[in-house]
């Protein structure tokens, strides 16, 4: 039960970029195209599922003291093998995410679940724990990015050649614009409040109270609920 909880959590309770408001950068660097999101998402994903089991293993082994240093190394071998295999078999994809797979070294949601879940966790609840973030975090930069392609010019490319293009015709280019990253953001995040607090209201509850963002409400804290 524990380990269905840490992957449904990730995907939604805990999502990265939604509920956890982390991860912000690439999201909103990379998402001017969806075959971008879902790129950068698989990427963070291989990398998050391996450094979690990795860590989790040697979690009895790694001195308390240098933890954080030991994680960084962890994830930056992963993050390597990523940047060299994306180098070798999509290039194209690799050049177009330029800078953001290296950066995935210290993307705080890699090393976010690292210390708040994988350190304190069996390997298969951790392998649990970074498919199901992996997952929410490739869903939510999807989500963004579908939104701006579409409104931005006009199209979907999934992969390759796998695109629908000439949607329409009235495109709006701020969505593909820096701005147009933020303005998205923004939307969904209300948006996806304001259906929680609608879904709410039908059970009977009280609308969910924002979430603020200081250290009682961190998911890296062990007493943060």
């Amino acid at each position: 039960m524990k380990t269905w909880l840490a992957f449904w959590y990730g995907i939604f309770k805990n999502n990265p970029t939604f509920r956890l408001v982390l991860g912000l950068c690439p999201t909103l660097a990379v998402t001017t195209s969806l075959e971008n999101a879902l790129g950068m998402g698989l990427a963070a994903s291989f990398v998050l599922v391996c450094s979690n089991g990795l860590v989790s293993a040697l979690r009895k082994v790694i001195p308390d003291a240098v933890h954080i240093p030991c994680y960084i190394v962890i994830v930056a071998a992963f993050v390597t093998t990523t940047d060299l295999l994306m180098q070798a078999y999509l290039p194209a994809l690799s050049e177009s995410l330029g800078i953001f797979i290296p950066l995935i070294v210290v993307n705080c949601v890699i090393l976010g679940r690292a210390e708040a879940f994988a350190c304190r966790n069996g390997v298969v609840d951790s392998l649990a724990d970074g498919l199901g973030t992996g997952l929410g975090f490739t869903l939510s930069l999807a989500l963004v990015a579908a939104v701006r392609e579409f409104v931005g010019a006009g199209s979907l490319t999934v992969w390759g050649d796998l695109a629908v293009r000439n949607i329409h015709s009235n495109a709006v280019v701020l969505a593909i614009l820096p701005a147009g990253g933020f303005i998205t953001l923004g939307l969904l995040l209300a948006l996806i409040n304001h259906l929680g607090a609608v879904q709410a209201r039908r059970r009977g509850a009280p609308p969910p109270p924002p979430v603020n963002l200081d250290c009682r409400h961190c998911t890296l804290c062990p007493n943060g609920k």
